[in-house]
């Protein structure tokens, strides 16, 4: 069996993108590290549906059952695991064969790497993905960027595995070699700032307020039907409701340890933000609060220490929620500019020439910043190519 295209790497990420493919009738190949993966790989194929899609435990063998010229995706952790990977697939590669890097690599590594592989004749993507597993499995948010010949190789493909919204699939051709892994980190700089919002709404509403978990989900819920919908205030809506279902007393929500972490995309974005001499408050304020937020130590002393004013402070409820509703859209909005502005200064002085609206409709689906807003952010950008900042377009400043 000639296969269309080859995965390398089975996280679940991996596998569920290999499944994505051979659902859309890509004959796939997949390979792994642990055998034992590529075994779990091609039996949940089978269990599907009987999948077009093999499995191979040797790097030489996994290329020879790929159809020439070869298509590879690899998932696999970010850093010297992508350039082992690619040492190994690529002594059984020859001239006009593509790699295209799905994970959430910093954009200097995937310049770096085209160039190595560009001097054997081999074509390198670096692609965003997201979404998340599901997304992976039934159609995420795809940002590739690299040599615009390698890119029309694998259109097909990830064009019918993107998922599919009113105006097209949510996949295109980004840019440049490292310009998708730059509109990928961004994307992730947007999703920090935008769950710190809701999480500042969240604590307003729960200490201010004193509004129970049910209360507030209703509210989320309310709000999601209107100009804030989008995916994170859904899943916000339909996590605050839910029972603990371990103790039976309270809710999940309540048994979360206020503690978080990161896995560089964040600070890469505000370290970019800086490099490109562009404001990005909202990014780096979220950015701050998980660094806070991770000090669990540090700040259960400090409460013993520290004490703030004891006030109730008379508010009208109505009317504050009706504020944070306002806030909240605001803040999405400025968080969006914020990110867009930084793609512009790299793509000006990268020569990457991005086109900022068409970032915005490769994230209308599948992904986890996927929100009813991004048509407006679309439109606006689409309207003037040149605008410097989303806020100066007429229609938005209009909203704000």
């Amino acid at each position: 069996m000639s296969c269309d295209v080859g995965l390398y790497g089975l996280a679940v990420m991996g596998q569920n993108f290999a499944l994505n493919m051979a659902s859309h009738g890509f004959s796939v190949c997949v390979g792994n590290r642990s055998p034992a993966k590529v075994d779990l790989t091609v039996n949940r194929a089978k269990a599907e549906g009987n999948l077009p899609l093999i499995g191979s435990t040797d790097a030489g063998d996994f290329v020879k059952k790929l159809s020439k010229p070869r298509k590879i995706i690899i998932l696999v952790m970010a850093g010297k695991p992508v350039d082992d990977t690619i040492a190994t697939l690529s002594e059984h590669l020859e001239e006009g064969d593509v790699i295209v890097d799905g994970g959430n690599e910093w954009f200097k590594n995937t310049l770096r790497r085209g160039e190595t592989l560009a001097a054997k004749g081999i074509h390198f993507i670096g692609m965003g993905i997201s979404g998340g597993e599901e997304g992976a499995r039934n159609g995420p948010s795809l940002m590739p960027g690299g040599p615009k010949v390698a890119y029309d190789m694998i259109a097909p493909i990830i064009t019918k595995c993107a998922a599919q919204v009113n105006d097209g699939a949510c996949t295109g051709y980004v840019g440049p070699i490292g310009s998708g892994n730059y509109v990928k980190m961004i994307h992730n700089g947007i999703e920090y700032g935008d769950m710190q919002l809701i999480g500042e709404v969240y604590d307003i509403m729960r200490h201010v307020l004193k509004l129970s978990n049910d209360e507030m989900a209703d509210i989320f819920t309310e709000w999601n039907k209107g100009e804030l919908d989008c995916y994170l205030i859904e899943i916000t809506s339909k996590i605050l409701p839910k029972k603990d279902d371990l103790t039976g007393k309270g809710h999940v929500l309540d048994y979360v340890l206020d503690k978080t972490g990161m896995k560089g995309t964040g600070r890469w974005t505000i370290q970019e933000a800086a490099e490109r001499s562009v404001a990005a408050p909202t990014m780096a304020a979220s950015l701050d609060a998980r660094y806070i937020s991770a000090r669990k130590d540090e700040r259960v002393r400090a409460s013993t220490l520290l004490k703030g004013p004891d006030l109730e402070v008379p508010v009208n409820k109505a009317q504050l929620i009706e504020d944070l509703k306002h806030a909240l859209y605001a803040s999405k909005v400025c968080s969006y500019a914020q990110g867009l502005g930084i793609i512009k200064g790299c793509s000006d002085d990268m020569n990457w020439d991005v086109n900022l609206s068409e970032c915005a409709r490769l994230w209308k689906g599948g992904c986890i910043i996927r929100a009813a807003l991004l048509q407006k952010i679309q439109d606006a950008m689409g309207r003037d190519v040149n605008l410097p900042n989303l806020i100066l377009d007429p229609v938005i400043a209009g909203e704000l």
